[in-house]
C-alpha cells in the first residue's frame, strides 16, 4: 500500500491553469503530496527538479538568480522549484523567471503562506495562478482503501478513521494504527520544530509547542488572544505571532464570521480549528477509538471536507448565543450548514431558525455521522439532513 499512488481531485484544475499560465503555484501543508503530484505530470529529459529545501540549491537562488537560471531553468521546458518559501527575494526572482522564460512551465509548491504575502504576490501580479493542495479528501481517502460500494455503515468506518488520523496521504497509505500514531507525531515535530521554528523564527520552541497542545483542546471556541495568553501564561503579543505562523504553516484555520456590519451584536472574532484532524489527534496525543463522544472533530473534519471542495466558508454566532456551525457563500448565494453527531430526524435547531429567519437563505443542510436522509422546511428554506456525501453531491451539482 505505501508505493500506491491515490490521482489527486486537483489534477483537472492544475492542468487547465497550467495551460494558461506558465508560473503556478501548488501550495499547501508539507507532505500533502505535492511534489509526488507535479512529478507524475514530468515526462522525458526535458524537465527539471531542484528544492530550495537543499543548501546548494537555495544558496545559489539567493545570491546569483542568473547562475540558478542557466543551471536548472535555461535547457528545460518545464521546471519545478520545490518549497520557494525558503528562497530570498523569491517574488522578484520568480517574475524575472516567469517574464524571461514565457515558454516554459514553471511549477513552484510551498508548505508556507508566505508565498501568499503581499510581499510576494505584488511581484507576481497577473503572473501566477496559485492553487491549494490538502490531505486526502474523503473522496481520495476511499479510493485509497478501494471502497466501491458505500453503504451507511461503511462510511462510518471509514469516516471515523479519516477523522482520527487525517488525510495525509502517508498516513493513510500506512495500515497498522501504531505507525499511523508515529508517522503523525513525526510529521507534527517536523512542522513545529523544523518549519515554523526555522521560517517564523521562533527560538522558544517549548512554549510554542505548550501553545499548540491547548489549542488541540480548543477546537470551534472563539479566539479571544487576551484569555488564551492568560490561560497559558504566554504574552498577547507571542500568542498572536504563534498563530500567525500556525495559520501560514496549514496547521491551524482561523474561521472568519459572517456578519452583516449594521448587526452589531454578532461576534467578530474567529474560530480555531485544525487544517488536519489527524495532526490534531497527535498534537493532543488523544486518538479516540469512536467518533460519538467527538462533536468538536467531527465539526472541524466536515469544516475541512467543504474547505477542499473550494468554497468559501465562515461561521455565524451572536451575542445572545445564537449560533450556526458553518455559513458557505456560494455564487452571492448563503448555505447555513449545521454539523451534528446523531441529530434528532426532523428537528432544526432555534438557532439555525434565527438565521434562517434573519438571511432568508433557500436552503441549508444538517449534516450527521450517523442519521436519517430527510428533508424538512422552515419559512421557505429546504433543510436537508445528509451524510458529508450528500452535501457533496448537492453543492457541487449546483456549481457545474
Amino acid at each position: 500500500m505505501d508505493n500506491q499512488y491515490i490521482e489527486r481531485e486537483v489534477k483537472e484544475k492544475f492542468e487547465r491553469i497550467s495551460s494558461i499560465y506558465n508560473l503556478v503555484a501548488l501550495v499547501g501543508p508539507r507532505q500533502t503530496g505535492k511534489t509526488t503530484f507535479l512529478k507524475k505530470l514530468l515526462s522525458g529529459p526535458d524537465s527539471s527538479y531542484i528544492s530550495l529545501d537543499d543548501p546548494d540549491a537555495r544558496e545559489l537562488f539567493d545570491a546569483d538568480i542568473k547562475k540558478f537560471e542557466n543551471q536548472y531553468i535555461k535547457d528545460y521546458k518545464i521546471i519545478i522549484i520545490d518549497e520557494v518559501q525558503y528562497g530570498k527575494d523569491a517574488g522578484l526572482k520568480l517574475k524575472y523567471l516567469a517574464d524571461k522564460h514565457k515558454n516554459k512551465k514553471i511549477w513552484i509548491t510551498s508548505s508556507s503562506q508566505i508565498i501568499l504575502s503581499k510581499e510576494v504576490l505584488s511581484w507576481l501580479v497577473g503572473r501566477v495562478s496559485v492553487i491549494n493542495i490538502y490531505p486526502f479528501s474523503l473522496n481520495e481517502f476511499l479510493i485509497s482503501k478501494n471502497q466501491k460500494e458505500i453503504t451507511p455503515t461503511i462510511l462510518q468506518r471509514n469516516i471515523t478513521e479519516h477523522v482520527i488520523y487525517g488525510g495525509y496521504p502517508k498516513v493513510v497509505l500506512t495500515e497498522e494504527r501504531e505507525a499511523k500514531k508515529t508517522l503523525l507525531k513525526d510529521l507534527s515535530e517536523t512542522m513545529i520544530l523544523k518549519d515554523m521554528a526555522k521560517t517564523f523564527s521562533i527560538e522558544d520552541v517549548s512554549s510554542l509547542e505548550k501553545t499548540s497542545r491547548y489549542l488541540s483542546n480548543f477546537i470551534g471556541n472563539v479566539i479571544i488572544y487576551e484569555n488564551i495568553s492568560r490561560e497559558i501564561g504566554i504574552s498577547f503579543q507571542t500568542i498572536k505571532k504563534y498563530l500567525d505562523a500556525m495559520e501560514k504553516s496549514y496547521l491551524i484555520i482561523r474561521l472568519q464570521p459572517f456578519f452583516n456590519n449594521k448587526l452589531s451584536e454578532v461576534i467578530k472574532h474567529p474560530k480555531l480549528y485544525f487544517v488536519d484532524t489527524g495532526m490534531r489527534s497527535a498534537i493532543a496525543n488523544q486518538f479516540p477509538i469512536s467518533l460519538e463522544k467527538e462533536g468538536p472533530l467531527f465539526e472541524n473534519y466536515i469544516l475541512n471536507e467543504i474547505l477542499k471542495m473550494g468554497f468559501t466558508v465562515k461561521y455565524w454566532l451572536t451575542k445572545s448565543k445564537a449560533e450556526v456551525d458553518f455559513v458557505i457563500e456560494k455564487d452571492n448565494e448563503i448555505i447555513p450548514v449545521e454539523v451534528k453527531i446523531t441529530p434528532t430526524v426532523g428537528k432544526v435547531a432555534v438557532s439555525f431558525r434565527s438565521f434562517i429567519e434573519r438571511y432568508k437563505p433557500k436552503r441549508g443542510f444538517i449534516v450527521y455521522y450517523k442519521g436519517e436522509h430527510q428533508e424538512v422546511e422552515v419559512n421557505g428554506c429546504k433543510v436537508l439532513f445528509t451524510d458529508i456525501l450528500g452535501l457533496q453531491k448537492v453543492l457541487i451539482k449546483s456549481s457545474e
